[in-house]
Parts: C-alpha cells; sequence; structure tokens
C-alpha cells in the first residue's frame, strides 16, 4: 500500500508515475511494412494499371490474337461451346485495346447472326466488367482527388448519381471509345451492377449491325448485308456531326 504524508492535519498522496499512453508512443516502423505501404498507395496501384495495360496493348500488337479469333479458329471447336470459349476471347482483347467492330464482324462470320450476336454480347459485358474492376481497384483512388475542373466534376456527378441512365446513353451514342467509357465509369461512384447491364443493353443495337454485316460479308449485295452497313454507318455519321457542333459550340463561347 501507498503511504500518505500528514501536513497540518491533511493528508497528501505521493505523486504517481506517469503511465505514456499508446498515442504518445511513437513505434517505429519496419522497412516491410514501409514497402507495403508503399506498394498499397494510390500512386502504386495506378502505375501497376498502367503497367498491365500497356503489357496487354503491346501483346497485342506482337502477337495479334484478333486475327486468330477471325482467319484460325480451331475447326475441332463448334456450336454453343465454341461461342462461350470465343466470348471469354472477346473479352480479354477488349481489355488489350482490340477494336470491337473487328472482334463483332469475327463473331458474326465465325458464329452466324445469332449465335455471334450473343457471343460479342457476352463478350462485351465480360471486357467492360473487367476493365471496370481494374479501374476501380487500381485507379480511382489515385484519380479522383484530380477531378477539379467543373466539367469533369459535372460528368463525374452525372454518373455517380444517373448510372444506367448514364450509361446506357453513352453505350447508345456512336463515337464513345468503349475502354475510356470502362476507365470513367470505374473511376466515378458509380456500382458496378448498373454499368454491367447498362453496358449489354446499349451495345445490342451496334453489336447485332456488325454481326449481320459479319455473317453476310459472302454477300455484300444482299439487303440484310446493306442494311446493316447502313445501321453502322447512319449513327455513326450522326454522331460525327453531334460531336462537331458540340465542339463548335465550346469554342464559339
Amino acid at each position: 500500500m501507498l503511504a500518505s504524508t500528514r501536513s497540518g492535519g491533511t493528508t497528501t498522496a505521493p505523486p504517481q508515475a506517469t503511465v505514456p499512453t499508446a498515442a504518445a508512443v511513437a513505434l517505429p516502423v519496419s522497412p516491410a511494412a514501409r514497402v507495403v505501404r508503399v506498394l498499397v498507395s494510390p500512386w502504386s496501384r495506378f502505375s501497376l494499371l498502367v503497367a498491365l495495360l500497356a503489357g496487354a496493348a503491346t501483346a497485342v500488337l506482337l502477337f495479334e490474337p484478333q486475327r486468330l479469333l477471325a482467319h484460325g479458329w480451331p475447326p475441332q471447336l463448334g456450336g454453343a461451346a465454341a461461342a462461350l470459349v470465343f466470348a471469354v476471347a472477346y473479352g480479354l482483347c477488349t481489355v488489350a485495346f482490340v477494336p470491337r467492330p473487328l472482334l463483332n464482324l469475327a463473331a458474326g462470320a465465325l458464329f452466324g447472326s445469332q449465335l455471334g450476336l450473343g457471343a460479342a454480347v457476352a463478350g462485351t459485358v465480360l471486357g467492360a466488367g473487367i476493365s471496370f474492376v481494374l479501374g476501380r481497384v487500381l485507379g480511382q483512388d489515385a484519380l479522383r482527388p484530380l477531378l477539379r475542373g467543373r466539367l469533369l466534376k459535372a460528368a463525374d456527378g452525372q454518373l455517380s448519381r444517373h448510372a444506367f441512365r448514364s450509361m446506357l446513353a453513352v453505350r447508345l451514342f456512336p463515337g464513345v471509345p468503349f475502354a475510356a467509357a470502362n476507365y470513367c465509369a470505374a473511376v466515378s461512384r458509380m456500382g458496378i451492377l448498373p454499368f454491367l447491364l447498362a453496358t449489354a443493353i446499349g451495345t445490342i443495337p451496334n453489336t447485332a449491325a456488325y454481326a449481320v454485316a459479319g455473317a453476310r460479308a459472302s454477300a455484300p449485295t444482299s439487303p440484310a448485308f446493306l442494311i446493316a452497313m447502313a445501321c453502322i454507318a447512319v449513327p455513326a455519321l450522326a454522331g460525327a456531326v453531334v460531336a462537331w457542333r458540340k465542339r463548335h459550340r465550346l469554342r464559339g463561347r
């Protein structure tokens, strides 16, 4: 027991030792913890994303897997199994920036209009989902603080608040780069489910036109081929006119 000291009838307790709190103690950080902290930092993850995409694009340029899809398809694969394998390859190729029109034409040429359309849409959704997850996990934390401009904030707010409607409009509007839309959606606060649903619905018209054109490419004078080409050309022309007018108005301001 602690002894008390009496002085003039007053009992005075001896001073007690101050116990340092956990916040006051600066614990040393191990080198391994510092390395882990650097590796999981936003800009380190963003650098990894850039490296992955650059490697994928380089692999496409060197090996040209899109030619395998169109000309070197294994003859032993056929039917639904072949369409499933094609969809997986399609999705991976879109992540590596292979142009979707080429893949859509290949889908129609290999599987016909209906099965080719299904394989192409499935591959589109798969590729968009992979890109979205990569952008959300590796790029969102680094890029969101850069959304400072008025137009960037407005676009981010539109995508975040009206996810399905905004992404559906982006997919239906011709000329919007597929990969750019995927990563812009990933940086926003859009959920993945409305993103994937809008992608699946919004890409059907354009994908169907390319699939029919690929399936009927051997008969370029057939009505189906001509209608498909018109469905490709007219929206593209309309999109170019709208983009030109928007740009002209912005310059006028």
